[in-house]
């Protein structure tokens, strides 16, 4: 009950803080009732490069509480259940400081809920700031 509280909760402050939401206005059941979802509204360009993307991919997923079912980061992409719906999230990179995800379902039927996407495009941009920074691990350190 807490989950649902809290995850209905985060799509509130999501879409209030949205500027998507703030130009077209959608009420809370347009985006967790499925509907037809355009191919286009699935992809979007960030303005970080596609590792980092890539991690902030992940982590947004994990941060909705969806689960991961395969990540792939050699080709980038990561299967991803939600709604008991699989998802495909595909990073590629348009040049070297821009990236783009698209978040496709994994059987091509665009009949889903707008917000598992939406959601996922929100974190990723609240968090463009703080994209994962690489470390470098000596020995002492991999064995602890």
């Amino acid at each position: 009950m807490e989950r649902v509280i809290v995850l209905l909760f985060l799509i509130i402050f999501g879409i209030s803080f949205s500027p998507a939401f703030a130009q077209e206005n959608q009420s809370l059941s347009t985006l967790i009732t499925a509907q037809n979802i355009k191919y286009q509204d699935c992809t979007k360009v960030f303005n970080i490069d596609n590792v980092s993307l890539f991690y902030l991919t992940i982590s947004s997923i994990n941060a909705n509480r969806f689960t991961i079912d395969e990540i792939q980061s050699h080709y980038g992409y990561i299967l991803f259940t939600a709604v008991n719906k699989k998802f495909l999230a595909t990073i590629t990179n348009v040049n070297t400081n821009q990236a783009m995800l698209k978040i496709t379902p994994a059987d091509n039927n665009y009949y889903f809920q707008p917000g598992i996407y939406l959601n996922i495009f929100k974190y990723i941009d609240l968090n463009l700031k703080n994209k994962p920074e690489s470390m470098t691990f000596t020995q002492n350190q991999a064995d602890n």
